[in-house]
């Protein structure tokens, strides 16, 4: 049997000619687009995460020496830990400000069915650590090396809404491209969080999803269908119809009808926060850090803060906070592309969310909730991820469109 060879069919001058044009184009942004990635990083953009990362560093030695010599007699021993995260994230952020981010295309899916797996995985009794009644951890128990699925969870939510809105446009503002597949995935994560249970981290996925949403051009009709949502939910668990953080939201409102016992934590912040009066008591002076507030080199750091420094001190923290994200949406206002700015738009409302919502755990202005403040908090697989998020926004600013002078 003699096999016949399927004939090409002829090419057209045009066809060739367009060809021949599409090649050059593409040469030509692959040409600029290495040109681009030469520019200079946002500079102020970077001094402030270093600068941030730097106090965050000594505050966490003042914070922790009491309860590291309690827990290892060893008073720098969370410093030391806290020292090797930073100077590795903070090379990787120098690493990846390098890379040119439209490659982080690529790695949207990826770390989207990673971010699940892994939630689903610590979910699993026997794989997933316990720590304060909640099963959030992934590692070898007693060991260093633990992390939260949650932290990989918020960058691949940021990444694939980034990438997948980008390219859709005017289907934004349809139901089944710009809205449905995006709650589905929302849902998913929130759900398995949820089960943890992890209350902050599924706020802010939420958060910083609803944001990329709207940014992306969704219907003002479902943005306003999610307030309502959000404040009904929030009246049924202030009326006590859903029975979850009842005793949260009690202590709360009031965390002296309970001091030593559900109310022990908020009150000692309190204490810690109005002992330090306008100029504080001095850098390495908290009396609170001295096993009685707990958590002092963690989610409740901003309270030693306020002690140590005072009102001056602290209220100077929260303007260079300030001054990162608002440089953070300056940056996504003056990227080359829709993608660029997205990322940036995502990674920034993170940062921020995180830090509106641990302030005002502290302050007692929100329920308590287990939230870190970035930079700050003792935890290194968080302090690593958020300074390589860092990266991700400095990538995009070498790249951003020139700005006219005068």
């Amino acid at each position: 049997m003699v096999e016949t060879r399927r004939r090409r069919r002829p090419i057209s001058r045009e066809e060739a000619l367009a060809r021949q044009e599409k090649k050059r184009r593409r040469k030509e942004r692959e040409a600029l687009n290495r040109e681009l990635a030469k520019g200079p990083i946002d500079l102020p953009f970077c001094l402030l995460v270093l600068l941030l990362t730097g106090i965050g560093l000594v505050m966490l030695l003042s914070a922790s020496f009491p309860s590291a010599y309690y827990d290892d007699n060893n008073p720098i021993l969370y410093f030391q830990k806290q020292g090797v995260f930073a100077i590795i994230g903070v090379a990787c952020m120098l690493f990846i400000g390098k890379i040119y981010y439209q490659r982080f295309r690529g790695a949207a899916k990826p770390l989207l069915y990673l971010s699940i797996v892994l939630l689903v995985l610590v979910a699993i009794p026997g794989i997933g650590l316990i720590r304060n009644n909640a099963r959030r951890w992934l590692g070898f128990s007693g060991t260093s090396f633990q992390f939260q699925p949650s932290e990989i969870a918020k960058v691949a939510v940021v990444l694939y809404f980034s990438d997948t809105i980008s390219k859709k446009k005017d289907k934004m503002n349809t139901t089944r491209y710009g809205v449905a597949p995006y709650v589905l995935i929302l849902g998913v994560l929130s759900l398995l969080m949820m089960l943890e249970p992890h209350l902050s981290g599924t706020v802010l996925i939420l958060g910083v999803g609803a944001v990329l949403m709207l940014v992306g051009g969704i219907n003002l009709t479902w943005v306003a269908a999610a307030v309502v949502g959000a404040g009904g939910v929030a009246f049924l668990m202030f009326s006590g119809v859903i029975q979850y953080g009842q005793s949260r939201l009690a202590m709360w409102q009031n965390p002296w009808l309970d001091p030593q016992g559900d109310g022990y934590q908020l009150v000692q912040s309190l204490l810690s926060i109005g002992s330090g009066g306008l100029w504080g008591v001095g850098l390495g002076r908290s009396r609170q850090k001295f096993l009685y507030l707990p958590e002092e080199h963690n989610d409740f750091i901003f309270a030693i803060v306020c002690e140590e420094l005072g009102l001056i001190g602290a209220t100077i923290i929260m303007l260079l906070f300030a001054a990162l994200i608002l440089r953070g949406y300056w940056i996504a206002l003056h990227s080359r592309d829709r993608f660029g700015s997205l990322l940036v738009v995502g990674v920034t409302t993170l940062i921020a969310m995180q830090t509106f919502l641990n302030i005002g755990v502290v302050t007692g202005l929100l329920p308590t909730t287990g939230i870190s403040l970035p930079f700050f908090s003792y935890g290194g697989t968080a302090l690593m991820v958020q300074l390589a998020e860092m990266g991700v926004v400095l990538s995009v600013s070498r790249q951003m469109k020139p700005t006219k002078a005068g």
